[in-house]
This record gives structure tokens, C-alpha cells and sequence, in this order.
């Protein structure tokens, strides 16, 4: 597989006229921070004039839907319609990312990768299709001005990539693919010695080795194929020669985590829930849980 000839054509989707006038507009700002890497990923502009901070705040809103986060510039709220930190928060207490190689699959606008700077990994290489959330992600990192890597590819691509990782990050991805064994395959195959994975999936709890396979939507989410039991996660991890299965934790999908908000302008959780039985998606599937598992190699 060329890399670089997919890299080439994803940049050409990056030259839309919105795109263009984004990047266009922000080059235009340059304002020295401060930034920290709490549950809100906060920036505070330093002599920043009103004029600057208006610019800032319709940029971000050209930018919208924001779907994890959230962030602050300034006194601007970035109100995502996740609160991306819980998920984090689970996981902290596991991670050991110091000098290590990580790679974040699926990593939308880099939220997570952002907090991971606090751990001290050695590089960080994001891989996510989407031209929106890379554009998301220069908008705020024109301000956090890290060395992150941002990579216009998928999962599909990890084991063509130019070198391997040692922590590899796969949170909210596996149900959106076909074949979920060939994508942990990919992971494991991108892996150093000793290598790690941190995969986080909607899950059925139930006792059984089985999936639900939804037949149009789960959630009113199109592109979901399996919704696995945590025994078929672990199967599904064995098939693809993983070892030390881990579950770090189990969640809830709620309306804290998860809601509706002004920078979306869409529907959420609320609205893809039973309105007469919240324990059941709109369609009737059991509403929707979160398992988080470590494995290695």
C-alpha cells in the first residue's frame, strides 16, 4: 500500500473553499499561551486584543459540530457533546506512556492525544480520515503548539505505517468496522515488542460469546456492525493472538457523558434513547454500555 499517494489525495480534500478559509484566518492570529491539560483543555491568550478573541470564537464555530473535548480559549467554552474526560479519567490510572511511542486510532480532533502530553510519551501520532476533525485539531493546536502527529489515515492503515508503536490507543472505533478480528490484527501487527493496546467498545451485557448485529441503526448510528459480549471482545482479542486480556472498567453511556449541546447543532444520546424506556436504544436494542480493556502482545 502507497501511503503517500493516500496522504496526497487526502490533502487535496483538505483544499475545500471552508477549509482554505479557515487556515487562511487562523494564520492570521498569533498569540503567545498558556495552556493545561485539565479535564477542560484550557488556553489563555496572552495580550490578546478583542479583536483577536472575536476571530478565535467564529473560527471555532465555523468549526462546529465539536464532538469530544471540551476546550477553552480564553473566556470561549467549547462545549462538546462529549465529556471526553470521564472516558479518560478511566484510564488514567493505567497508563505508562513515559518515552514511548503512541499512537491514537480514531483520535478526532486530538482531545486525547492532548492529554496525553502530561505522560511524557516520547512521540504521538494521531490517525483519523476526517478532514473536519483535522482541521479542528490545527485550530487548536495552532494555540497548544505540540509536536503531534496528524495523520489522514485509518486503522486500515497502521501496518504500512513507517514504524511501529508501543502503546496503541482504540477507543469508540472497533464496532464502526466490518471485521473487527482483521482490525485488531492491524493493531497488533503495528506493535513493538511488548507492545500494549487500550480498545474501548459499546458491549452487550450478557454471559455468551456472541454479537448483536443490528440491522440498520443502534442508536440511530448507521455504520455500527457488532456490538459485542465482553466474552466475545475477549475471543475476538485471542483470535487476533493478543494476550493478557484486562478489563480496566465498564460504563454507562448517560446524559453526562453524552448530550446535546449548542456546538453540534444535532441530536445526541437523549434523542437516540427509548423516550418511554431509556434502558433501550430508539429501535429496541438494549441502550448503550462501554467496556475498557488493556491487552498485549
Amino acid at each position: 500500500m502507497n501511503l503517500n499517494s493516500i496522504r496526497e489525495a487526502k490533502q487535496k480534500e483538505l483544499k475545500t473553499a471552508k477549509h482554505l478559509e479557515i487556515l487562511a484566518l487562523l494564520d492570521e492570529i498569533d498569540a503567545e499561551c498558556e495552556v493545561s491539560f485539565n479535564d477542560t483543555i484550557s488556553i489563555k491568550t496572552l495580550n490578546t486584543t478583542n479583536d483577536v478573541s472575536n476571530k478565535i470564537e467564529n473560527l471555532a464555530k465555523m468549526l462546529k459540530p465539536w464532538r469530544k473535548g471540551p476546550f477553552s480559549i480564553d473566556e470561549l467554552f467549547i462545549d462538546t457533546e462529549w465529556q471526553s474526560f470521564i472516558k479518560f479519567n478511566l484510564l488514567k490510572p493505567h497508563l505508562n506512556l513515559d518515552g514511548k511511542i503512541v499512537a491514537d486510532v480514531g483520535c478526532n480532533n486530538g482531545y486525547y492525544m492532548f492529554k496525553m502530553l502530561d505522560f511524557n510519551p516520547k512521540k504521538i501520532v494521531g490517525f483519523d480520515p476526517s478532514t473536519h476533525t483535522a482541521i479542528q485539531f490545527k485550530f487548536i493546536n495552532h494555540f497548544v503548539k505540540s509536536n503531534i502527529t496528524y495523520e489522514l489515515l485509518g486503522v486500515e492503515h497502521l501496518p504500512y505505517f513507517e514504524h511501529k508503536f508501543d502503546t496503541i490507543f482504540c477507543l469508540g472505533v472497533i464496532y464502526h468496522r466490518s471485521d473487527p478480528i482483521k482490525m485488531l490484527k492491524d493493531i497488533k501487527s503495528s506493535l513493538n515488542a511488548n507492545g500494549e493496546a487500550y480498545i474501548d467498545t459499546m458491549y452487550i451485557d450478557m454471559d455468551g460469546e456472541f454479537a448483536l448485529t443490528p440491522k440498520n441503526t443502534y442508536s440511530k448510528i448507521p455504520n455500527i456492525y457488532f456490538v459485542p459480549t465482553i466474552q466475545a471482545l475477549q475471543n475476538w482479542c485471542e483470535r487476533a493472538k493478543f494476550k493478557d486480556f484486562q478489563i480496566l472498567a465498564t460504563k454507562d453511556t448517560d446524559l453526562d457523558e453524552q448530550r446535546k449541546t449548542e456546538w453540534i447543532d444535532g441530536y445526541s444520546l437523549e434523542q437516540f434513547l427509548n423516550p418511554n424506556d431509556s434502558s433501550k436504544t430508539i429501535e429496541g436494542y438494549a441502550a448503550p454500555k462501554r467496556v475498557y480493556v488493556k491487552v498485549k502482545i
